[in-house]
């Protein structure tokens, strides 16, 4: 059940949320707002409900009750397992933060495992795993001694990289996902991490795993749940062997510096920023390709596919 989807604890109150709910799906988002606030007269602490409040709220074009909504909820819940300050900063009440709170992107995928796969790969044409797997081909026909797959999901791209690795690690953050990757039976290694840490901190070094073991690195449709860069780029520096190869996507946040935070609450990033925080980790440029990675909403998503090498 997604975090936004808890009960209020109370039945009359909950029955509200569940006409608003359905209100806003007819588009009806005044009503729908009308209907959580009646419910939360109820239940005035109740975390998801207040988000859901805020969602509606947005929707008519009322952010004068979204934002109270959104600060009482990260009031509520100093985790933000709702993704409350990104809510935020999309209607422009709080600044960007440079990461998403990682209790939210666990949630996100926890919650989206078991439809992970025919999701993506069925309803929205999600390429990345064939499409980095042959950027790798094309430059480097070698076989990988230890490939570690950074925010490994299910295992789509394990299934296009693992006949040509040895060994394959998997780490991600949603150990629901990391429970679907395991089924399959592609990995010598799964374990749970964050990459938004910082890389001493992040889980991948745990348990005896040496610093740079890796001769691939990837991070196939991770970024964009990310902000900066700084932390992710240092830790697959800290993977990889001199002269590993590094392969990840980003959503193209276009021209310009940094990165942005789309209405999808994922992340787009600049090709410079993109450059920049490789550079600092000591990562040369291979292949850049520009492409569609996904749709959403029934449009295209921009993307770059990224193919660097870990310099001596």
């Amino acid at each position: 059940m997604h975090p936004t989807q808890f009960s209020s604890g109370d039945v009359i109150a909950d029955r509200r949320a569940d006409y608003a709910r359905m209100l806003a799906e007819n588009g009806e988002h005044e009503a729908a707002v009308e209907l959580m606030e009646q419910a939360l007269e109820l239940v005035p602490d109740w975390p998801a409900g207040l988000v859901r409040l805020a969602d509606y709220a947005e929707k008519a074009g009322l952010p004068e009750k979204a934002v109270p909504a959104l600060r009482r909820a990260l009031d509520l819940n100093p985790e933000d397992i709702f993704g409350a300050r990104l809510k935020l900063a999309l209607l422009g009440a709080e600044d960007v933060p440079d990461q998403p709170p990682s209790r939210y992107v666990e949630a996100l995928f926890d919650d989206y495992a078991d439809r992970f796969d025919t999701a993506l790969v069925e309803r929205l044409a999600y390429t990345v795993p064939a499409k980095l797997a042959r950027l790798i081909a094309d430059h480097d026909a070698r076989r990988f001694e230890n490939a570690v797959d950074l925010g490994c999901g299910t295992g789509l791209f394990g299934a296009e990289i693992g006949d040509r690795a040895a060994r394959l690690e998997g780490f991600d953050l949603s150990v629901n996902m990391l429970a679907k990757a395991e089924e399959k039976g592609l990995y010598d290694l799964l374990a749970k991490a964050d990459l938004s840490l910082d890389p001493s901190g992040s889980g991948l070094f745990d348990e005896g795993l040496a610093q740079a073991r890796a001769d691939l690195v990837s991070a196939a449709d991770v970024l964009m749940y990310l902000g900066d860069l700084a932390n992710a780029f240092a830790l697959a520096a800290r993977l990889s062997k001199p002269g590993a190869l590094f392969a990840f996507s980003v959503e193209d946040a276009g021209e310009g510096e940094g990165y942005l935070l789309a209405p999808s609450l994922r992340y787009a990033h600049t090709e410079r920023h993109v450059r920049q925080r490789l550079a600092e980790n000591s990562f040369d440029v291979l292949v850049l390709t520009r492409t569609t990675i996904r749709m959403d909403g029934g449009k295209p998503v921009s993307g770059i596919l990224f193919l660097a090498s870990r310099t001596g």
